[in-house]
């Protein structure tokens, strides 16, 4: 959690998951490339299906790159099986051009090592909407986060809120970031774009450098709420931020630590509840918008 606000560098705005025509998208690549930059996103990741439905294929979205907006090559990955005996729909952000197809008899959590293994920072999708079991997401062992917050899963499926999936792998040991995704199509009349992302910190907008900081957990979700620093002073968790209705630390018991007004833009919380357990920060603006911290580990 900390290190995304002392670390050098700034925030950089982007989305992590979305489709274009080389899946099931509707747009092209560049006009989703340049409805992002138009919306005010440093980047994106435009992560389409890599699946043999669609031919292995992974987007190139380098032609698109400027001074001013920047794309990483990754996927949506996809491999048997899940408890439910299903695909795993899993992001790899960050792949090489030549990364190889699935293999035969290659499972998900196979898959999953040699996107890590290739570099790429890789994130379990709408934990929610997959029906995933925790034993599920405990399997992918390479994961470095999980969709807290997925766009599409929500406003089509009602299911796109992943925190209780991320409190129970972060109760079961496991240190994974959430990060928050459009999942975008743009074939619901544009409304499953624009509804989630990450504040990644890091010195340059290069895919070199953002997903460095990804890994590194240098980076916050939001739906709207901005976090401008967040400081630890012995036993007190200190936020400024943009203003909120609610400012609450969540973490290994089941009370949680808040802070309500009408226009808060600080608050000091403190820690002694969660022991030498974990909480992370989540909060709420007047619109009923969230974002969300990764975990501080108390020990």
């Amino acid at each position: 959690m900390l290190s995304a606000f002392s670390s050098p560098g700034r925030f950089w705005r982007g989305n992590l998951h979305g489709h274009s025509i080389v899946s099931d998208g509707a747009l092209e690549p560049e006009e989703v490339c340049q409805r992002y930059e138009a919306e005010g996103y440093d980047f994106i990741c435009l992560s389409d299906h890599f699946m043999s439905r669609f031919n292995f294929a992974i987007a190139d979205t380098s032609e698109f790159r400027s001074n001013k907006f920047m794309t990483i090559i990754g996927a949506e990955i996809h491999a048997p099986q899940t408890s439910r005996g299903m695909d795993w729909h899993i992001l790899a952000v960050g792949l090489p051009h030549d990364f190889p197809p699935t293999a035969a008899g290659e499972t998900g959590q196979e898959l999953a090592r040699r996107a890590a293994e290739a570099g790429a920072f890789v994130a379990v999708a709408h934990p929610y909407l997959s029906g995933l079991t925790i034993d599920d997401i405990l399997s992918i062992d390479v994961a470095h986060a999980i969709e807290v917050f997925n766009t599409t899963a929500a406003i089509r499926y009602g299911r796109g809120d992943g925190s209780v999936h991320w409190d129970l792998a972060l109760q079961a040991g496991c240190s994974l970031g959430g990060i928050a995704v459009d999942d975008s199509h743009f074939r619901q009349n544009a409304m499953d774009g624009f509804g989630g992302w990450v504040m990644v910190k890091a010195q340059e907008n290069t895919p070199e450098a953002l997903v460095s900081a990804l890994k590194a957990g240098d980076y916050y979700a939001s739906r709207g709420p901005v976090i401008e620093t967040i400081t630890r002073d012995n036993g007190t968790l200190s936020i400024r931020c943009s203003s909120a209705t609610q400012v609450t630390l969540v973490g290994n018991v089941g009370e949680a630590v808040h802070v309500s007004g009408t226009a808060l833009t600080r608050a000091d919380l403190p820690l002694d509840r969660f022991g030498t357990g974990w909480c992370r920060l989540v909060l709420r603006d007047a619109s009923g918008r969230q974002a969300w911290t990764n975990a501080l580990w108390l020990d």
